[in-house]
């Protein structure tokens, strides 16, 4: 991934702007992206940030509010399989979520579902 441009970087491009050059003006001379500039600028006029936003995705899932009955679920049925998992939370709290994403909020819970086969 890759990292974000300097506060300094664009504060030029931002200045640059506002003293009469265009954003696309201003990414051509500073070398970056022009839809880059162009957010940078509208972000400043519309709300006067000029800081970049925090990236990534936030720390939380879909799933959050539903935890403990998932858990609960998954200890009254300890065999249940993902999909099935997925459609009785669907049928039972208008829920719906993709594999991935249950299953990242099942290993985030110490949860997996990979069976052993020396045990079977």
């Amino acid at each position: 991934m890759a990292r974000s441009y300097s506060q300094d970087l664009r504060d030029r491009v931002i200045d640059a702007a506002f003293s009469g050059k265009s954003a696309r003006g201003s990414a051509a001379h500073f070398g970056i992206g022009v839809a880059t500039a162009i957010v940078w600028v509208r972000r400043v006029r519309e709300t006067g940030e000029r800081t970049a936003r925090k990236r990534g995705q936030p720390p939380h899932s879909k799933l959050d509010p539903h935890r403990d009955f998932l858990l609960k679920l998954i200890e009254a049925t300890p065999d249940m399989t993902i999909s099935e998992l997925l459609e009785r939370l669907a049928a039972e709290r208008g829920v719906k979520a993709s594999r991935s994403t249950l299953w990242t909020f099942l290993d985030r819970c110490g949860l997996t579902f990979k069976k052993n086969r020396a045990r079977l």
